[in-house]
């Protein structure tokens, strides 16, 4: 599953009503094709850089086009995860139930946000092993709501 990086398609996505919600995570889903972004991988280009003209080059990183029929953004604001460890650490758990359960989410553009803090005093420290426990598990839940259009 490829990840969104374009902030108008994380806005695009957001407008878009709540797939899935869990206690403290919200699916969005936006069931449109990942957009190909300008450019084409791998084509040669000519390059306008002000030392030569005419050298050929490839397309810069930021213009491949996304790979596969779904793309995925996680939000997690700071304002709900003080700690960038934290912030981290549900970053990669969003990633990886993604990719678990991808065979089963409808394509498109999807975004995973976090609506509400984990209890600091449940979980004192910033990357627990509980902590990930517990935010796979909820995780879980929501990509198997989400799969099955329930809010």
């Amino acid at each position: 599953m490829s990840r969104l990086v374009d902030s108008s398609q994380f806005e695009r996505v957001l407008r878009a009503p709540r797939r899935a919600g869990t206690a403290h995570f919200a699916a969005h889903h936006l069931a449109i094709a990942p957009e190909r972004l300008p450019g084409t991988a791998g084509e040669p280009g000519t390059c306008e850089l002000s030392t030569e003209a005419g050298i050929p080059c490839v397309a810069p990183v930021e213009d491949f086009p996304l790979a596969g029929p779904r793309a995925l953004g996680a939000v997690v604001p700071k304002r709900h995860a003080r700690r960038a460890v934290t912030r981290s650490l549900l970053k990669r758990q969003i990633y990886a139930a993604a990719d678990r359960h991808a065979a089963i989410l409808a394509s498109g553009l999807w975004i995973v946000r976090l609506r509400a803090p984990f209890e600091r005093s449940a979980f004192p420290s910033a990357a627990s092993s509980r902590l990930r426990q517990v935010a796979r598990a909820e995780l879980d839940a929501l990509f198997g709501a989400a799969a099955a259009g329930r809010a």
